[in-house]
């Protein structure tokens, strides 16, 4: 082939997919380096299903990449495959072909990212073209099919990924982004269609798109990397590997299902977690980080779990997935916790109030800002910007939890750090709350912890909640910015006649010395 294959030339000059990976733009692309972390984890696992067989000397197991941007994944496969493959097919021409027509298949996310995927595959953007490595294909695709797909709108959204029709109804000059592989019901058929015959893959992995703009019909966007993760397990690989947002553990907008489900599966068996993304994507910020697993149809059991926080790796542990009802990234936090709910006390969640307490939206603004309340108002704390204000408003406005107008109380910032961790590799985690007293409100800004007895216990509360403990606390179950309700539910009451101090809740709860050494890794004070 006089060198038309470039897998042993690399080195020489920088990789065009690192340096494509190196971009900031609103695609993810792998870098070849994480996907080959991936592909290391996928090889030791089918070496210990297989009695040490070498998964890159097989030549009849077959790989997809559904959701293939770079073409990253495939080419590497191709790469290892090419190597190990050299004793049974030992002419390297047929050996790469056999790989690229018979192994190796991908599903192109748009027009533009399937001609970057088959150049480079096949080093050509046409698989059958006459620069391509790939000799026997007979269609310009190749193994890496993509077509447009339309979206099916149901009450201007589509039923499939949610996307608003508002935003994604467009004409033929602008993708879709109509994602072939979710956007049907019955993906067995859908792989049939696309490659033929009765196709059942050995190996599916790659890195999903994560979200639809404005899916929930707004402004915000809609996660969507969930549907690749069920769909690929609806087509019973042996091995199912992605990369995805580390959202899921705790939150994320209509993740609630997804995540019981994924926290229940017992093929999950590696899960590698990195609290900061840009370990991963350097130039890509997705708030509450990024991990991979690696799902073994065949061989269910506890998943070993790797934690990777500010140059630190915590594991492999074998961790059972659905301890609790969201995922506790690292296991020295897990012995933490189940300290604390061995008192089997009272969660501070039961306190709560849900969002927006007295009905009144965050831009609400009719009342009068820095003025004392007098007869039929009340005190409203607000924020404008990022300044807390007070003023007065009418009291006849409040229509929503009447009951603690009147009554001490104890405002909770609904906007806690941001991506702090990311930056500094410490957490506020909340706010600093607020006592509110007999007579006041808030805005959607807040919420609200009470009715309470006195002025003595707000402020007992309000010095608890500053803690390291109980904000480390809300921490494991918070994976982005805002702090909601269930956020609370491992901070257990306290009585609430005294001062609390991180000194006396160690003692309480038995934490140890190298316990609190971690526990102030991750959570700075507050001032």
């Amino acid at each position: 082939m006089n060198g038309q294959v470039p897998f042993s030339l690399r080195g020489r000059n920088p990789d065009v997919l690192t340096c494509i990976a190196n971009l900031s733009n609103d695609e993810v692309f792998t870098s070849p380096e994480f996907a080959n972390r991936m592909l290391d984890t996928l090889a030791e696992a089918w070496a210990d299903d297989n009695n040490g067989a070498n998964l890159w000397a097989d030549k009849t197991v077959k790989f997809l990449d559904p959701f293939t941007k770079s073409g990253v994944f495939l080419r590497e496969i191709t790469s290892r495959l090419t190597k190990g493959l050299v004793d049974e097919i030992p002419n390297l021409e047929d050996r790469v072909d056999h790989i690229l027509t018979k192994q190796v298949f991908g599903i192109g996310i748009t027009y533009l990212t399937s001609l970057l995927a088959r150049r480079s595959v096949y080093c050509s953007k046409f698989a059958n073209g006459k620069h391509s490595v790939a000799k026997s294909c007979t269609t310009e695709q190749g193994n890496i099919w993509f077509e447009r797909i339309e979206h099916a709108w149901v009450d201007g959204r589509c039923k499939y990924c949610g996307a608003s029709k508002m935003t994604f109804d467009r004409g033929e000059v602008l993708e879709t982004h109509a994602y072939a592989f979710i956007h049907t019901d019955d993906i067995r058929t859908r792989v049939t269609e696309l490659f033929g015959g009765n196709m059942q893959f050995d190996v599916i992995i790659g890195n999903p798109p994560y979200q639809m703009t404005g899916g929930g019909g707004g402004t915000n966007d809609s996660p969507i990397y969930h549907l690749f993760v069920r769909q690929a397990t609806r087509l019973e690989p042996r091995f199912l590997s992605m990369v995805i947002p580390s959202r899921w553990m705790a939150g994320g907008r209509g993740l609630g299902e997804f995540r019981a489900e994924f926290l229940g599966d017992r093929r999950v068996r590696t899960l590698v977690d990195y609290e900061n993304a840009k370990d991963v994507f350097p130039t890509v910020g997705i708030g509450g980080g990024i991990c991979y697993f690696l799902w073994d149809r065949d061989n269910p059991g506890v998943c070993e779990c790797v934690y990777h926080r500010n140059g630190v790796t915590v594991g492999p542990h074998p961790r059972a997935l659905d301890e609790f009802d969201v995922f506790v990234r690292d296991k020295r936090a897990v012995d933490i916790l189940h300290k604390v709910l061995a008192a089997g006390e009272r969660p501070f969640e039961e306190l709560v109030s849900g969002d927006t307490p007295f009905g009144l939206a965050t831009n609400f603004s009719d009342y009068a800002r820095d003025v004392v309340p007098k007869g039929g108002q009340v005190r409203l704390y607000a924020n404008v910007g990022t300044t807390r204000v007070r003023g007065a408003m009418a009291r006849e406005t409040i229509n929503k939890n009447s009951h603690l107008i009147d009554v001490w109380k104890l405002f909770l910032p609904v906007a806690g750090s941001g991506r702090e961790r990311e930056r500094s590799g410490v957490d506020l985690v909340l706010g600093p709350p607020i006592p509110g007293e007999p007579g006041s409100v808030c805005t959607q800004t807040y919420l609200v912890a009470g009715p309470l007895s006195s002025k003595v216990e707000a402020e007992s509360i309000e010095l608890y909640l500053r803690t390291r403990l109980a904000r480390f606390l809300v921490s494991l179950r918070k994976p982005a910015q805002h702090v909601f309700r269930g956020m609370y539910r491992w901070v257990p009451v306290q009585p609430w006649d005294r001062t609390w101090t991180d000194a006396n809740l160690y003692k309480k709860y038995g934490i140890t010395k190298d316990e609190i050494a971690f526990i102030e890794s991750m959570i700075r004070p507050m001032g």
